[in-house]
């Protein structure tokens, strides 16, 4: 399961990356990371009432946080893809079982 949504993420992070002329260096997956749990936080804030709501219905916020969960959860698989981690074996270890394959 992993690896394929991995590769899936890769392929659509690449032809984003070659079609706006960015460079993915080994910083930028980090920083990524980091600026979508920025924005995961941001939609977080809204979506419990504290931000600014920015004119964003309850369906407009709800749809944000699901966004930007899903925007970490593929740079988060980047991540690991770039710095060879293998997150099958970290996940049996650290939370006790194995990822479904498939």
């Amino acid at each position: 399961m992993l690896g394929k949504l991995t590769a899936q993420f890769e392929a659509a992070s690449a032809d984003y990356a070659q079609h706006h002329g960015m460079v993915r260096d080994p910083d930028w997956f980090v920083l990524k990371l980091q600026e979508e749990m920025g924005e995961l936080t941001q939609a977080w804030n809204r979506a419990t009432g504290r931000g600014r709501r920015k004119g964003r219905t309850d369906e407009d916020l709800s749809r944000d946080l699901a966004d930007e969960t899903a925007d970490l959860l593929g740079h988060v698989l980047l991540f690991a893809r770039n710095n060879r981690i293998d997150l099958a074996s970290a996940i049996e270890r650290k939370w006790l079982f194995r990822p479904e394959e498939g």
